[in-house]
């Protein structure tokens, strides 16, 4: 069982390896390493080692009592990124992910060779940007079930066997149940946004309802290495409810990197 060993947890990973350029996912609150199954085989096509991971208390990835809990989610991915010995790699992150993932490309450029930030709040702190948030994502839509908040409805309308297979994952994603959020070291402000210089890829989805294009505009505004692009008819789930284009928007972007 491939397993990293860090303080407070020992963290599972799929490493498909190799001698291409790595590029490591990160899932959603929603899900798992295993979320990943429609990117994997086009990304290695395309030559990419992949690396997937569980969270901190998410899937097969095991808190221990080695360590403070719930830990910082960035220290995670560091350690993560040392023990595979990763000396730059692109991060394609979506939801809850793209907040680690932002937090990550502002402590750790250098690790860095592009971001990909898909339908994501980004966990800016700013108070014009919480209080649109909180406009766009009101108690209404927090309360929806979750694969009416999360997947489209073209998308849950035109495939109910993928539709069940998300909510399949989803729901075996939190074997701890709900542990405490892991916090960042520095909030994301767009002061430290502004400073920000690692080219990021902001993806959205044209129907997502937690995270939809105008916040993300918002986002990708403070970011000056940035590209906005909204994906028609899709939910929060980019990803897995359109994975052709989806893929191929990402690929192109860190093609170019």
């Amino acid at each position: 069982m491939p397993l990293v060993t860090l303080p407070g947890v020992e963290l599972w990973y799929e490493d498909t390896g190799g001698a291409g350029i790595p590029v490591v996912f990160l899932h959603a609150a929603s899900g798992t390493g295993e979320c990943w199954v429609h990117q994997l085989p086009a990304f290695t096509a395309a030559g990419y080692r992949c690396i997937t991971y569980d969270r901190r208390a998410w899937g097969r990835s095991r808190p221990t009592g080695a360590g403070e809990q719930p830990g910082f989610v960035g220290d995670d991915l560091h350690g993560l990124v040392a023990a595979l010995g990763l000396e730059r790699c692109h991060l394609v992150a979506t939801a809850a992910g793209g907040i680690a993932g932002l937090d990550y490309a502002l402590a750790h450029p250098e690790r860095v060779r592009s971001l990909v930030a898909a339908n994501t709040i980004g966990g800016v702190q700013d108070a014009d940007y919480l209080e649109v948030q909180t406009r766009l994502r009101p108690p209404e839509i927090q309360n929806l079930p979750v694969e009416l908040r999360e997947l489209g409805p073209s998308y849950r309308g035109a495939d109910p066997e993928g539709a069940r297979r998300w909510l399949e994952i989803e729901q075996a994603s939190r074997p701890y149940g709900r542990t405490p959020a892991q916090p960042l070291r520095e909030p994301i402000t767009y002061a430290r946004l502004n400073k920000m210089r690692v080219p990021t890829l902001v993806l959205s989805g044209a129907a997502d309802l937690l995270s939809p294009p105008a916040l993300m505009r918002m986002l990708a505004a403070q970011i000056p290495a940035s590209r906005f692009v909204s994906l028609p008819d899709a939910g929060h789930a980019g990803f897995w409810e359109r994975p052709p284009v989806w893929n191929g928007l990402v690929l192109e972007f860190i093609g170019q990197r």
